[in-house]
């Protein structure tokens, strides 16, 4: 954001927060025991070291959206910050709940890409994240929703979620590894046949298009990683004043192995049959069957069933991240995580 930006967000919802409020760490237990022993070292050694104190909440899958509630209510109400330890779905499910009780949320990331944490310059290596979010301040970053759900990364309609649905797949019987992903994505996008008739409003223009994906980014690292950042056409860039569109046009076996091969190459936008352009906010009316209302949406590699029309769009309201201030900042900054791809 620009500097006026950045104000205006601030001013809008600002929160508060002391150095020495409250830290509510909500861990996934899923990975196991021993990871999670892993998890608690790590972040009793921060603590430690910086004389502080925290509360560990170690919780399930089907608890996590409770539990990360609870912690965020008790972080606003004691100034203090709810972080989440764990992969794209956790920081979600942790943001979500952060952004609803107006506190701030740190990162330690463990995911496979963690392009959420590497676009605000925090370190991705679970250590280091963790001593890092107890120097930090909170800053306004940008967050968009989809209907009403926070994401932070990325969301999606049509053959992505499929994507992902096969990649936990892929990953649960072959690790969890970036090969792994992409292997998967290959396989999934190799046998796409489904497509989606859309209505697009994005507020100036309106169009009628025919894709196997709507992909929709809040990260412009994602977006350069792949080659695919559109044209400027409004103000700011993806996950820092607009949102990015993508959309897969109904190509053949081999024009999908050729655009497989310009995404893993990082030049995405130069492969035929993608459609890219920036908006602010989007409505989408997609084509279905009589009697249904509901289509399958992907947000942070989560997938859920939303009611349609969807609307994407840069959310209001910022959620405040504990980030790097002062001399770090520049290193912590956008630009500066994309050049070190």
């Amino acid at each position: 954001m620009t500097d006026a930006r950045h104000t205006k967000a601030a001013e809008a919802g600002a929160i508060a927060h002391s150095e020495a409020g409250a830290l509510l760490f909500v861990v996934n237990a899923a990975a196991g025991a021993h990871d999670i022993k892993a998890k608690r070292a790590v972040i009793e050694a921060a603590l430690a070291a910086h004389g502080r104190q925290g509360e560990l909440l170690m919780c399930g899958p089907a608890d996590l959206p409770r539990v990360a509630a609870e912690a965020a209510a008790a972080a606003a109400a004691r100034q203090g910050a709810v972080i989440a330890v764990g992969g794209d779905g956790s920081l979600n499910t942790v943001a979500q709940a952060a952004h609803a009780a107006g506190c701030a949320m740190g990162v330690i990331p463990y995911g496979t890409f963690n392009y959420f944490a590497r676009s605000h310059g925090i370190p991705t290596e679970p250590a280091m994240a963790a001593r890092y979010l107890l120097d930090a301040r909170p800053t306004p970053v940008q967050v968009a929703a989809i209907n009403e759900q926070i994401f932070l990364v990325n969301a999606s309609l049509g053959v992505y979620p499929e994507l992902l649905r096969d990649r936990e797949a892929y990953k649960a019987r072959f690790g969890r590894s970036r090969w792994v992903a992409f292997v998967a994505a290959c396989a999934t996008l190799l046998r796409a046949q489904r497509r989606l008739r859309l209505q697009i409003d994005t507020g100036s223009a309106v169009r009628n298009v025919s894709t196997l994906t709507l992909f929709v980014g809040n990260n412009r690292l994602q977006l350069a990683q792949v080659g695919a950042e559109p044209e400027d056409t409004v103000p700011g860039t993806p996950g820092d004043g607009s949102l990015a569109a993508l959309m897969l046009r109904p190509i053949g076996s081999w024009a999908m192995v050729k655009l497989l091969v310009h995404g893993a190459m990082g030049r995405l936008g130069e492969a035929a049959g993608v459609d890219r352009f920036e908006f602010l906010q989007m409505r989408v009316k997609p084509a279905l069957a009589p009697g249904r209302r509901h289509i399958r949406v992907a947000f942070d590699g989560e997938v859920a069933r939303m009611r349609t029309p969807i609307t994407i769009r840069v959310h209001e309201r910022p959620l405040y991240l504990l980030k790097a201030s002062g001399p770090d900042a520049l290193a912590a900054s956008p630009a500066a995580a994309i050049g070190a791809v």
